[in-house]
């Protein structure tokens, strides 16, 4: 870095987790441009598996998907950045171009007087994969715990268990965005068949990858309206149901696994 100048970089968070920096905005427009995701992956320099999560990630924590997959599965089809993957990229690059600016201003003049222009605040490495962006539709108070609903897509709900004392902490009520975050190794794996009727936590989804290692597995199931689960489970439990890609599946967990976070 020369002399005098100021280095700024930007991260877009949703609700204090990451959803898009400079590396996910130019494999987002690698996928634009080559339509594939092995491709784009390729193009900027990350491994298919990274590429994957990244892209997951960010359709997790948008109202709509930035990014859809067609017809064709993981070698025949292609890959497309979506009107509102598009917005994302132009609003980036917007905001970019305005910290550049105002970076050039602090390098020239000092913080003397930029005090309005400092964005920076300070982040959280989360380990959970699974992380939604959600709305709260319903909470329900018992004596010691109280129940949440939220919901994540048009089709989909969470239900979390949470204590009073973190309800009223976290400020709970209708219409509350929030993060859910449930770990990996929480959800559980069933065939697509075996969900009773008021199953709670329930994800249908097809297996868009599976990843083998010598204990666990790591299946990741696309659940609809953009969203992705991801559970990591016991190898032999995967090899019993007979799971590849491209199969229906059920994601279960339980609602004192999910961990509620807000703003």
């Amino acid at each position: 870095m020369a002399e005098g100048k100021i280095d700024a970089s930007l991260a877009l968070r949703s609700e204090g987790r990451l959803l898009v920096g400079r590396d996910r905005v130019k494999l987002l427009e690698a996928v634009a441009l080559h339509g594939s995701i092995t491709k784009a992956a390729k193009a900027v320099g990350f491994s298919y598996k990274a590429a994957w999560d990244a892209v997951n990630a960010i359709n997790n924590l948008l109202p709509t998907p930035a990014f859809i997959t067609k017809a064709g599965g993981r070698s025949g089809g292609g890959a497309e950045v979506t009107e509102e993957g598009r917005r994302l990229i132009a609003t980036f690059h917007r905001l970019e171009e305005k910290l550049a600016r105002i970076s050039e201003t602090i390098a020239e003049e000092g913080l003397a007087g930029a005090e309005d222009f400092l964005l920076w605040t300070t982040g959280m490495t989360i380990s959970a994969r699974n992380v939604f962006r959600a709305e709260v539709t319903q909470v329900k108070k018992w004596p010691v715990d109280v129940e949440v609903t939220l919901r994540v897509s048009e089709k989909d709900t969470i239900l979390a268990i949470v204590t009073n004392e973190s309800a009223e902490r976290l400020g709970l009520s209708r219409g509350r965005k929030a993060l859910a975050l449930i770990k990996a190794s929480f959800v559980n794996l069933a065939p697509a068949g075996d969900a009773t009727p008021l199953q709670r936590n329930c994800f249908r989804g097809v297996v868009t990858q599976r990843i083998d290692a010598e204990r666990n597995s790591e299946i990741l199931l696309d659940v609809g309206f953009g969203k992705t689960m991801t559970a990591v489970t016991p190898r032999h439990h995967v090899e019993d149901m007979g799971l590849k890609e491209g199969d229906a599946a059920l994601a279960t967990f339980d609602a004192a696994d999910v961990i509620l976070a807000v703003e």
